[in-house]
Protein backbone atom coordinates (compact mmCIF):
# COMPACT_ATOMS: atom_id res chain seq x y z
CA UNK A 1 0.00 0.00 0.00
CA UNK A 2 1.51 3.45 -0.89
CA UNK A 3 1.02 7.20 -0.05
CA UNK A 4 0.88 9.91 -2.74
CA UNK A 5 2.08 12.73 -1.09
CA UNK A 6 0.21 16.00 -3.30
CA UNK A 7 2.33 19.01 -3.26
CA UNK A 8 1.00 22.69 -3.74
CA UNK A 9 3.03 24.23 -6.54
CA UNK A 10 2.48 28.04 -7.35
CA UNK A 11 0.46 29.09 -9.45
CA UNK A 12 -1.77 25.59 -9.57
CA UNK A 13 -5.20 25.15 -8.99
CA UNK A 14 -4.87 23.38 -5.49
CA UNK A 15 -2.59 26.63 -4.27
CA UNK A 16 -4.28 28.40 -2.18
CA UNK A 17 -3.23 32.26 -0.91
CA UNK A 18 -2.50 32.56 2.35
CA UNK A 19 -4.65 35.24 4.59
CA UNK A 20 -2.88 38.36 5.12
CA UNK A 21 -2.05 38.38 9.12
CA UNK A 22 -3.36 41.59 11.37
CA UNK A 23 -0.30 44.05 11.99
CA UNK A 24 0.57 43.30 15.34
CA UNK A 25 1.54 46.08 18.32
CA UNK A 26 0.80 49.32 19.31
CA UNK A 27 1.16 51.24 15.54
CA UNK A 28 -1.64 48.49 14.73
CA UNK A 29 -3.73 49.28 17.43
CA UNK A 30 -6.91 51.73 16.41
CA UNK A 31 -6.39 53.04 20.53
CA UNK A 32 -3.10 53.84 19.53
CA UNK A 33 -4.22 55.95 16.52
CA UNK A 34 -6.69 57.54 18.61
CA UNK A 35 -4.24 58.81 21.67
CA UNK A 36 -1.59 59.64 19.37
CA UNK A 37 -4.12 62.37 17.64
CA UNK A 38 -6.47 63.41 20.68
CA UNK A 39 -3.42 62.91 23.50
CA UNK A 40 -1.60 66.35 22.82
CA UNK A 41 -4.84 67.78 22.61
CA UNK A 42 -6.73 66.50 26.06
CA UNK A 43 -3.40 67.61 27.44
CA UNK A 44 -3.74 70.84 26.47
CA UNK A 45 -7.16 70.95 27.31
CA UNK A 46 -6.65 69.47 31.05
CA UNK A 47 -3.36 72.12 31.55
CA UNK A 48 -4.59 75.28 30.21
CA UNK A 49 -8.69 74.97 30.76
CA UNK A 50 -9.64 72.41 33.63
CA UNK A 51 -6.80 73.02 35.77
CA UNK A 52 -7.03 76.91 35.84
CA UNK A 53 -10.75 76.13 36.22
CA UNK A 54 -9.76 73.63 39.41
CA UNK A 55 -7.15 76.27 40.94
CA UNK A 56 -9.66 79.33 40.32
CA UNK A 57 -12.82 76.97 42.55
CA UNK A 58 -9.44 76.45 45.28
CA UNK A 59 -8.93 79.71 45.68
CA UNK A 60 -11.78 81.28 46.11
CA UNK A 61 -11.93 79.93 49.27
CA UNK A 62 -8.96 81.60 50.36
CA UNK A 63 -7.71 84.45 50.97
CA UNK A 64 -5.31 85.08 48.66
CA UNK A 65 -3.86 88.48 48.03
CA UNK A 66 -0.85 89.13 46.61
CA UNK A 67 -0.19 85.06 46.65
CA UNK A 68 -1.31 82.26 44.76
CA UNK A 69 -0.10 79.96 47.56
CA UNK A 70 -2.77 80.61 50.18
CA UNK A 71 -2.87 79.40 53.57
CA UNK A 72 -5.94 81.12 55.46
CA UNK A 73 -9.26 79.65 54.57
CA UNK A 74 -12.43 81.72 54.39
CA UNK A 75 -14.89 79.87 53.23
CA UNK A 76 -17.92 82.06 51.31
CA UNK A 77 -16.16 84.97 52.38
CA UNK A 78 -14.96 85.84 48.80
CA UNK A 79 -18.26 85.05 47.52
CA UNK A 80 -20.53 87.42 50.00
CA UNK A 81 -17.97 89.76 49.24
CA UNK A 82 -18.52 89.88 45.51
CA UNK A 83 -22.33 89.53 45.94
CA UNK A 84 -21.93 93.39 47.72
CA UNK A 85 -19.34 94.70 46.14
CA UNK A 86 -21.05 97.73 44.38
CA UNK A 87 -18.49 97.41 41.53
CA UNK A 88 -19.31 94.00 40.57
CA UNK A 89 -22.79 94.21 41.02
CA UNK A 90 -22.39 97.71 38.82
CA UNK A 91 -21.07 95.71 36.55
CA UNK A 92 -23.72 93.41 36.25
CA UNK A 93 -25.85 96.08 35.68
CA UNK A 94 -23.47 97.49 32.64
CA UNK A 95 -23.88 93.88 31.63
CA UNK A 96 -27.51 94.14 31.26
CA UNK A 97 -27.37 97.48 29.59
CA UNK A 98 -25.07 96.15 26.97
CA UNK A 99 -26.93 93.13 26.29
CA UNK A 100 -30.09 95.20 25.69
CA UNK A 101 -28.38 97.07 22.66
CA UNK A 102 -26.03 94.21 21.17
CA UNK A 103 -27.97 90.89 21.38
CA UNK A 104 -31.15 91.79 19.65
CA UNK A 105 -29.16 94.61 17.13
CA UNK A 106 -27.09 91.84 16.30
CA UNK A 107 -29.51 89.73 15.67
CA UNK A 108 -31.56 91.47 13.44
CA UNK A 109 -28.95 92.85 11.62
CA UNK A 110 -27.22 89.46 10.91
CA UNK A 111 -30.95 87.88 10.04
CA UNK A 112 -31.56 90.86 7.38
CA UNK A 113 -28.06 90.97 6.16
CA UNK A 114 -28.67 87.12 6.04
CA UNK A 115 -31.73 87.29 3.80
CA UNK A 116 -30.46 89.89 1.64
CA UNK A 117 -27.56 87.80 0.34
CA UNK A 118 -29.80 84.89 -0.06
CA UNK A 119 -32.00 86.68 -2.43
CA UNK A 120 -28.83 87.40 -4.55
CA UNK A 121 -28.43 85.89 -7.77
CA UNK A 122 -25.27 87.24 -8.92
CA UNK A 123 -21.97 87.76 -6.41
CA UNK A 124 -23.40 85.85 -3.86
CA UNK A 125 -20.06 84.35 -2.51
CA UNK A 126 -18.40 87.99 -3.27
CA UNK A 127 -21.00 89.75 -0.89
CA UNK A 128 -21.12 87.29 1.97
CA UNK A 129 -17.03 86.84 1.84
CA UNK A 130 -17.00 91.06 1.99
CA UNK A 131 -19.44 90.98 5.15
CA UNK A 132 -17.84 87.90 6.68
CA UNK A 133 -14.43 89.46 6.69
CA UNK A 134 -14.40 91.34 9.83
CA UNK A 135 -14.88 88.47 11.85
CA UNK A 136 -11.66 88.02 10.93
CA UNK A 137 -10.00 91.22 12.48
CA UNK A 138 -8.97 91.52 16.06
CA UNK A 139 -11.05 93.08 19.01
CA UNK A 140 -7.56 94.93 20.24
CA UNK A 141 -7.34 96.73 16.44
CA UNK A 142 -10.65 97.13 15.67
CA UNK A 143 -11.61 98.89 19.25
CA UNK A 144 -8.15 101.01 18.76
CA UNK A 145 -9.91 102.04 14.62
CA UNK A 146 -12.77 102.92 16.40
CA UNK A 147 -10.81 105.01 19.11
CA UNK A 148 -8.07 107.10 17.19
CA UNK A 149 -9.99 107.61 14.06
CA UNK A 150 -13.87 106.90 13.96
CA UNK A 151 -14.63 108.04 16.81
CA UNK A 152 -11.72 110.44 17.85
CA UNK A 153 -13.29 113.06 20.27
CA UNK A 154 -10.96 115.72 18.18
CA UNK A 155 -12.28 117.31 15.52
CA UNK A 156 -10.19 115.27 12.84
CA UNK A 157 -12.34 112.29 13.66
CA UNK A 158 -14.49 110.90 11.20
CA UNK A 159 -17.61 111.16 12.94
CA UNK A 160 -16.98 114.67 14.56
CA UNK A 161 -15.88 115.91 10.78
CA UNK A 162 -19.49 113.88 9.38
CA UNK A 163 -21.18 116.17 12.15
CA UNK A 164 -19.52 119.25 11.34
CA UNK A 165 -20.80 119.27 8.21
CA UNK A 166 -24.47 120.05 9.72
CA UNK A 167 -22.72 122.30 12.64
CA UNK A 168 -22.82 120.22 15.15
CA UNK A 169 -19.87 120.65 17.76
CA UNK A 170 -17.02 117.76 18.56
CA UNK A 171 -18.28 115.46 20.39
CA UNK A 172 -16.29 113.50 23.36
CA UNK A 173 -16.90 110.22 22.48
CA UNK A 174 -15.46 108.57 25.32
CA UNK A 175 -14.67 111.11 27.57
CA UNK A 176 -17.90 112.24 28.90
CA UNK A 177 -20.27 109.53 29.98
CA UNK A 178 -22.97 112.07 30.32
CA UNK A 179 -24.34 111.76 27.87
CA UNK A 180 -23.29 108.13 27.32
CA UNK A 181 -21.59 108.21 24.04
CA UNK A 182 -19.61 105.62 24.70
CA UNK A 183 -22.29 102.89 23.94
CA UNK A 184 -22.96 103.96 20.79
CA UNK A 185 -18.63 103.50 20.59
CA UNK A 186 -19.08 99.93 21.43
CA UNK A 187 -22.05 98.85 20.31
CA UNK A 188 -20.98 99.82 16.63
CA UNK A 189 -17.48 98.32 16.90
CA UNK A 190 -19.22 95.03 18.15
CA UNK A 191 -21.70 94.85 15.49
CA UNK A 192 -18.78 95.31 12.77
CA UNK A 193 -17.22 92.70 14.27
CA UNK A 194 -19.49 89.79 14.95
CA UNK A 195 -22.39 90.63 12.51
CA UNK A 196 -20.62 88.55 9.74
CA UNK A 197 -20.10 85.24 11.64
CA UNK A 198 -24.30 85.29 12.76
CA UNK A 199 -25.20 86.06 9.46
CA UNK A 200 -23.24 82.79 8.13
CA UNK A 201 -25.70 80.55 10.49
CA UNK A 202 -28.73 82.31 9.50
CA UNK A 203 -27.70 82.00 5.72
CA UNK A 204 -27.29 77.94 6.44
CA UNK A 205 -30.72 78.19 7.99
CA UNK A 206 -32.25 79.59 5.08
CA UNK A 207 -30.84 77.42 2.56
CA UNK A 208 -32.53 74.25 4.78
CA UNK A 209 -35.80 75.40 4.32
CA UNK A 210 -37.44 73.86 2.01
CA UNK A 211 -38.94 75.53 -1.18
CA UNK A 212 -41.92 73.10 -1.06
CA UNK A 213 -42.69 75.35 2.04
CA UNK A 214 -43.19 78.24 -0.41
CA UNK A 215 -44.61 76.64 -3.30
CA UNK A 216 -47.41 75.48 -1.08
CA UNK A 217 -48.25 79.08 0.47
CA UNK A 218 -47.91 80.34 -3.03
CA UNK A 219 -50.54 78.35 -3.97
CA UNK A 220 -52.63 79.01 -0.62
CA UNK A 221 -52.52 82.20 -1.41
CA UNK A 222 -49.84 83.77 0.68
CA UNK A 223 -48.12 87.09 -0.54
CA UNK A 224 -43.96 86.92 -0.97
CA UNK A 225 -42.92 89.55 1.25
CA UNK A 226 -43.63 89.69 5.13
CA UNK A 227 -46.57 87.43 5.11
CA UNK A 228 -44.09 84.41 3.88
CA UNK A 229 -41.67 85.93 5.82
CA UNK A 230 -43.46 86.12 9.57
CA UNK A 231 -45.15 82.58 8.76
CA UNK A 232 -43.03 80.61 7.08
CA UNK A 233 -38.97 81.64 7.28
CA UNK A 234 -39.34 82.69 10.77
CA UNK A 235 -40.86 80.03 12.40
CA UNK A 236 -38.41 77.44 10.57
CA UNK A 237 -35.35 79.84 12.18
CA UNK A 238 -36.49 79.42 15.39
CA UNK A 239 -33.67 76.91 16.01
CA UNK A 240 -31.06 78.58 14.59
CA UNK A 241 -32.39 82.11 16.54
CA UNK A 242 -32.39 80.68 20.05
CA UNK A 243 -28.51 79.62 19.28
CA UNK A 244 -27.55 82.93 18.06
CA UNK A 245 -29.09 84.67 20.92
CA UNK A 246 -27.70 82.14 23.28
CA UNK A 247 -24.39 82.70 21.50
CA UNK A 248 -24.70 86.73 21.84
CA UNK A 249 -25.19 86.29 25.57
CA UNK A 250 -22.73 84.39 26.23
CA UNK A 251 -20.52 86.55 24.46
CA UNK A 252 -21.69 89.69 26.27
CA UNK A 253 -21.09 88.80 29.58
CA UNK A 254 -17.59 88.01 27.97
CA UNK A 255 -17.09 91.34 26.87
CA UNK A 256 -13.75 92.87 27.75
CA UNK A 257 -11.10 93.23 24.58
CA UNK A 258 -13.47 96.27 23.59
CA UNK A 259 -14.26 97.90 27.06
CA UNK A 260 -10.79 97.45 28.40
CA UNK A 261 -8.79 99.13 25.02
CA UNK A 262 -12.16 102.44 24.86
CA UNK A 263 -12.56 102.71 28.28
CA UNK A 264 -9.14 101.81 29.88
CA UNK A 265 -8.73 105.05 31.94
CA UNK A 266 -11.78 105.20 33.01
CA UNK A 267 -14.01 104.16 36.36
CA UNK A 268 -17.27 103.76 34.64
CA UNK A 269 -18.54 101.28 32.15
CA UNK A 270 -16.98 98.40 32.97
CA UNK A 271 -18.08 94.85 31.96
CA UNK A 272 -18.01 91.89 34.67
CA UNK A 273 -14.78 90.58 33.22
CA UNK A 274 -13.19 93.82 33.54
CA UNK A 275 -14.30 94.34 36.92
CA UNK A 276 -12.55 90.84 37.91
CA UNK A 277 -9.28 91.86 35.92
CA UNK A 278 -8.59 94.59 37.95
CA UNK A 279 -9.83 92.92 41.08
CA UNK A 280 -7.41 90.37 40.43
CA UNK A 281 -4.63 91.48 38.73
CA UNK A 282 -4.94 95.30 39.52
CA UNK A 283 -3.43 96.89 42.33
CA UNK A 284 -4.92 94.70 45.29
CA UNK A 285 -4.03 91.27 43.79
CA UNK A 286 -7.25 89.81 45.36
CA UNK A 287 -6.90 86.53 43.79
CA UNK A 288 -9.37 85.30 45.90
CA UNK A 289 -12.06 87.95 45.71
CA UNK A 290 -11.30 87.63 41.72
CA UNK A 291 -11.33 84.07 41.25
CA UNK A 292 -15.13 83.64 43.41
CA UNK A 293 -16.05 86.49 41.15
CA UNK A 294 -15.29 84.34 38.39
CA UNK A 295 -17.36 81.19 39.42
CA UNK A 296 -20.56 83.83 39.95
CA UNK A 297 -20.12 85.02 36.75
CA UNK A 298 -19.98 81.48 35.26
CA UNK A 299 -22.93 80.22 37.66
CA UNK A 300 -24.99 83.03 36.03
CA UNK A 301 -24.12 82.54 32.28
CA UNK A 302 -25.54 78.81 32.68
CA UNK A 303 -28.50 79.54 34.34
CA UNK A 304 -29.18 82.22 32.03
CA UNK A 305 -28.22 79.93 28.89
CA UNK A 306 -30.33 77.05 30.43
CA UNK A 307 -33.66 79.38 31.08
CA UNK A 308 -33.31 81.08 27.83
CA UNK A 309 -33.03 77.64 25.92
CA UNK A 310 -36.18 75.91 28.27
CA UNK A 311 -37.92 79.28 27.10
CA UNK A 312 -37.39 79.37 23.22
CA UNK A 313 -37.45 75.10 23.19
CA UNK A 314 -34.37 74.69 22.38
CA UNK A 315 -33.19 71.54 20.96
CA UNK A 316 -37.07 70.30 19.72
CA UNK A 317 -37.09 68.48 16.54
CA UNK A 318 -40.07 70.18 14.85
CA UNK A 319 -39.10 73.97 14.45
CA UNK A 320 -42.21 74.74 12.64
CA UNK A 321 -44.10 74.35 15.60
Amino acid sequence: MSTTTKLDVPGSATAKASPAKPRRGLRGSPAFTFWLFTGPFLIGLAIFVYAPILWSLWLSFFEARFTVTPDKFVGFDNYVYMLTNDDFVGSLGTFTVFAAFIVPTTWALSLGLALLVNRLRFMRAFFRSVFFLPTAVSYVAASLIWKMSIFSGVRFGLMNTVLGWFGVENIAWLIDPNPPWYWLVIVTARLWLQSGFYMILFIAALQNIPDELYEAAAIDGAKSGWQTFWHITLPQLRATSTAVILLLLVAAYQAFDEFFNLLSKTTWGRPPLMELYYKALGESQDYGAGSAGALILTVLICAVTLLQGKIMGFGRGDESK
